[in-house]
């Protein structure tokens, strides 16, 4: 462990001038990624910054039908909020498919959203790295890479997002708020986590010392149910091999809304915007949900050894959106 100094803030405006003012300084909630990667040697923060006692754990309801989620909010407590659960199922089921029960009793909401974008070879601190050390390499391409991205990797990297709770948040259309030294601003669920590029360090869109307030949840779409699925290797402890978030809306057996997310197939959660083109206004068969699935996958570049995400993705979505059409 490298040494750090610690910082214990009193409010929101002191955790982002302290941020703003400390490079290399890192916000500290429950610690349950952040911690361990500090331990691997892949996280080497100079300041910590507590905001764990900060007024930034509560659900509240807002004007319209929708919620703000405090950054601090645990994992387990949204999941169990009878808002949440009668009104977004999609985000119950994201949220409890994450982890272990002791895991969500600890994560945030904020950082669940900024649990870095990773691989074996970035928490692996004897290899190369470009995403942990710019410029270094990207082993995975050649190496292993069988639960790694099928779509919008790059050359300098090819790690996915592991956050089951930002797939739902990106097919919802929520908002991110931020709170930084030139003030508030927000950006949409779907763009905040970024694509690798050439420069897979930046996970997401924060800039320096911007601290993650508040998600905001607008009211559902009438008429329309979500769910959550996901496939993994083993029944917890286990991050997406490919993960879908959807919400879909079918009056007299046509589609009149749909909103599609997959996760484990990219650096950021995948808004599946060709697939909601062909959806809509289409009839609501198992036809339409293939055409739709292989819209999207159509831009997948699977990997020597990942070629069978692309599959199991469509058979998740074309499942997913079958079994909501069929409850609506």
């Amino acid at each position: 462990m490298k040494p750090f100094a610690y910082l214990r803030a009193g409010s929101v405006e002191e955790a982002v001038r302290a941020a703003a003012g400390q490079p290399g300084a890192r916000f500290l909630a429950g610690g349950t990624n952040l911690v361990d990667l500090m331990k691997q040697g892949a996280e080497t923060p100079r300041t910590l910054i507590d905001i764990g006692r900060l007024p930034l754990d509560r659900i509240e309801e807002l004007p319209g039908g929708g919620l703000r989620v405090g950054a601090l909010v645990r994992n387990a407590d949204l999941a169990a909020a009878p808002a949440v659960r009668d009104r977004y199922p999609v985000l119950s089921q994201a949220l409890l498919a994450g982890a272990s029960g002791q895991l969500r009793n600890a994560a945030t909401t904020g950082g669940n959203l900024l649990q870095r974008t990773r691989c074996t070879y970035f928490q692996d601190t004897s290899k190369p790295c470009n995403k942990r050390d710019p410029g270094t390499g990207c082993p995975a391409i050649e190496g292993h890479h069988r639960e790694l991205a099928v779509l919008g990797h790059s050359d300098h990297c090819v790690a996915t997002q592991p956050s089951d709770f930002a797939v739902a948040l990106a097919a919802l259309d929520a908002t991110v708020h931020l709170r930084g030294p030139e003030g508030e601003r927000t950006v949409p669920a779907a763009d905040f986590h970024r694509l690798p590029g050439d420069t897979p360090e930046r996970d997401t869109e924060l800039r320096l010392g911007e601290l993650l307030t508040a998600v905001d949840l607008p009211p559902p779409v009438p008429g329309t149910r979500s769910r959550y699925r996901k496939a993994r290797d083993r029944a917890s402890y286990a991050f997406a091999l490919a993960s879908v978030a959807a919400v879909l809306g079918v009056r007299d057996g046509t589609v009149e809304h749909a909103a599609l997310a997959f996760g484990g197939l990219a650096h950021r959660p995948w808004r599946a915007r060709a697939a909601e083109d062909v959806l809509r206004g289409a009839p609501a068969t198992k036809d339409t949900f293939a055409r739709a699935a292989d819209a999207e996958l159509a831009a997948a570049r699977p990997l020597r050894d990942n070629g069978f995400k692309v599959p199991l993705a469509r058979a998740l979505a074309v499942g997913v959106l079958a079994d909501l059409a069929a409850r609506g």
